[in-house]
């Protein structure tokens, strides 16, 4: 149990015990741990992911991008486990020295090469094939604003309020409540912008509703963090829920919260995605 009166010594030691969910792959040092090449498909694009939030947001993208007819933003997606380290081995090291998915290799010319960070590869995507992403300059400057916003608001809600409310080994009331609050001022955000225009960005789909989707609607669900939804009142965020509806019947968006989705049931799992017919006989 640890002591809610600690006081931190005056030289961290990487020997202290994290605890929670990831205490067996944490850790305070970068690199590759294990030797191992990534598999490579035929697409144009390789993508190394999981469908979590931030992992979503590409699938997402390169579906819509198909959708419109793009036959050129083919991918394939292997599935990274990142609860088993997955992330740390030394091909996946070499296309994302962060190891975080998602992470994403685009060989469609000549000299194939890696793009990291998921907001840095929906914009690549974007402006490679000319899509999602204004031209205008003021939509534009709106649209990057809103994709930075959800860079910047992502970890708040992710690595502060849903750690500390759902994975911490020990629930203390200061980090729960800290991260609420932030948790809360956020879909506030959300919820007045989206009053007044029906997409993030103002009256067009871009890839700020695709970024910000993937954290946004599992709350209103109740998929994310055990009860958060309710903890969390995300029921009086009514204009967040409309986006949420709206966005979420997309055909390319729910073929591509599936893409690298290894929980839940089985026919909304798709742990490998190499062509459209992969999504044969799946509920979506």
């Amino acid at each position: 149990m640890a002591d809610p009166t600690y006081t931190p010594p005056k030289v961290w030691s990487a020997d202290t015990e994290s605890g929670g969910r990831f205490a067996s792959i944490n850790r305070p040092t970068s690199g590759a741990r294990e030797e191992k090449d990534l598999p490579v498909g035929d697409n144009p694009f390789q993508l190394y992911s999981l469908a979590t939030p931030n992992g979503v947001k590409v699938t997402i993208m390169l579906e819509e991008l198909l959708e419109l007819g793009h036959k050129g933003a083919e991918y394939d997606a292997y599935t990274v486990n990142i609860s088993q380290g997955e992330q740390f081995t030394s091909g996946f090291v070499a296309l994302n020295p962060n190891s975080k998915i998602p992470t994403m290799e685009d060989r469609s010319g000549d000299k194939p090469f890696r793009v990291f960070e998921s907001a840095a590869i929906l914009i690549h995507l974007a402006e490679k094939f000319g899509e999602f992403l204004p031209t205008d300059p003021a939509a534009r400057a709106e649209t990057l604003s809103w994709v930075a916003w959800q860079v910047g608001t992502g970890p708040f809600i992710g690595g502060g309020f849903g750690h500390f409310y759902a994975y911490a080994p020990e629930k203390y009331e200061y980090p729960i409540n800290r991260y609420a609050m932030e948790t809360k001022r956020i879909f506030d955000v959300a919820d007045k912008r989206l009053a007044e225009s029906r997409f993030l960005a103002g009256d067009e789909y871009t890839i700020a509703d695709m970024a910000n989707l993937p954290w946004l609607a599992p709350f209103t669900t109740g998929d994310i963090y055990n009860d958060a939804k309710t903890f969390l009142s995300i029921d009086e965020y009514k204009n967040v829920g409309r986006w949420v509806k709206e966005i979420s019947a997309r055909p390319a968006v729910k073929r591509g919260r599936i893409v690298n989705k290894t929980w839940g049931e089985e026919n909304q799992q798709l742990r490998e995605r190499h062509s459209a017919a992969d999504f044969e006989g799946k509920d979506i």
